[in-house]
């Protein structure tokens, strides 16, 4: 079977967080947004949140999966700011889940519930060792690499 990973990450902080759950919808990752807004950020102000540019990483999502007053404050505290299309590289939490597969899903696992205690573990575990997140990429190499992303000037 599949399942769906939500990664959470504080790379400045060292923080993690795993979840998983059967599929990923709009309300999963509505569930999960509320879950990061509410228990890991409770007096968190503003969060700003950097995903890939799939179709349920959206406001509206808490539109869907909340009543209009709980999605609209949970939507006020958070910014997404989305990666460039094929862009899902420059995503720091998709640093931490290439980590996650090599040292942990690189074996079939059995059961749901196995893969969230493997994967809970191994955040914990990065968490309590304050393994970092080394990116290493600059401005420079994103003016290059993204060039097509730049506006163009005439002279």
């Amino acid at each position: 079977g599949t399942a769906a990973i939500f990664l959470f990450c504080q790379p400045l902080a060292a923080w993690r967080r795993t979840s998983v759950r059967p599929q990923r919808t709009m309300r999963d990752w509505a569930q999960e947004v509320r879950r990061l807004l509410e228990e890991d950020f409770p007096q968190v102000e503003k969060v700003i949140l950097v995903c890939d540019n799939l179709n349920t990483h959206k406001i509206g999502s808490l539109y869907e999966a909340f009543e209009p007053r709980l999605a609209r404050s949970l939507a006020t505290r958070l910014q997404i700011h989305h990666t460039p299309k094929h862009g899902s590289w420059l995503n720091i939490a998709e640093i931490e889940l290439s980590a996650l597969t090599r040292q942990c899903l690189h074996r079939p696992i059995d059961s749901l519930e196995l893969l969230a205690q493997q994967t809970q573990t191994w955040h914990e575990q990065r968490n309590s060792s304050q393994t970092g997140v080394d990116w290493q990429f600059t401005t420079q190499d994103a003016r290059i690499k993204l060039r097509h992303l730049y506006p163009q000037f005439q002279n």
